[in-house]
């Protein structure tokens, strides 16, 4: 069966994969080596030297339609994702309608403007972060003092402990998730509190909390 070939037109490139086309982007540098990326649209980016052709290219593509195929359905996934309302493990579609309040009906979130949304979001997570701390601090049978609670969007982490002011930082994206996976970012946090490090015991601790800890980092990463 054949996976995946590539229309070569002068300038103008186009490769296929698993039978869906996609713009190829080549940028020619004073390159030794070539790089292939997917970007946020789709289109597949080369960066190689001004001697490489388009048939090398072609050739390189087929050695690497693996990584492109999982590159590509994550980011055809995070678009997917960027494009839907993510609240407490749920996706909902956003309809705009002339409506005081917000309501949530089956897989959809009834909401006049965004503006309104995002600022009805923010007091979810204040309120709920919240709570979900209370409630996960009280759980602990170690003695650890009550930390300071702050929200904040973050890049690369779910949460923070700042063991010298007490202070336990929670990602505002976490909203996106279920409460099972809130409560192990904040029972992560809180067993920092016990054991600063990454020990075997800070594990037995998050673990005494947070049982399906493993699960859920995995899912978590996916």
């Amino acid at each position: 069966m054949l996976k995946c070939i590539c229309i070569l037109d002068g300038d103008y490139m186009i490769y296929r994969l698993d039978n869906e086309d996609y713009n190829v982007e080549i940028i020619k540098k004073k390159n030794k080596n070539t790089y292939v990326r997917v970007k946020e649209d789709l289109t597949i980016q080369v960066t190689t030297n001004y001697l490489a052709t388009k048939q090398d290219i072609k050739l390189l593509l087929d050695r690497n339609t693996s990584f492109l195929e999982k590159t590509i359905a994550k980011r055809k996934k995070q678009v997917e994702k960027n494009e839907s309302f993510n609240y407490l493990g749920k996706s909902y579609d956003i309809v705009l309608f002339n409506t005081k309040d917000i309501d949530i009906v089956d897989n959809k979130i009834y909401v006049s403007d965004k503006k309104t949304l995002d600022k009805w979001l923010k007091k979810q997570i204040l309120k709920l972060f919240t709570e979900r701390l209370e409630y996960n601090y009280n759980r602990f049978e170690e003695n650890i003092p009550y930390p300071k609670l702050r929200i904040r969007s973050m890049k690369t982490r779910w949460g923070v402990c700042n063991r010298k002011s007490t202070t336990v930082t929670l990602n505002s994206k976490l909203i996106e998730y279920d409460i099972d996976k809130i409560d192990y970012v904040i029972i992560h946090e809180l067993s920092h509190l016990v054991h600063f490090d990454h020990s075997p015991s800070f594990w037995s601790v998050v673990s005494k909390y947070s049982p399906k800890y493993k699960e859920i980092r995995k899912e978590m990463r996916e």
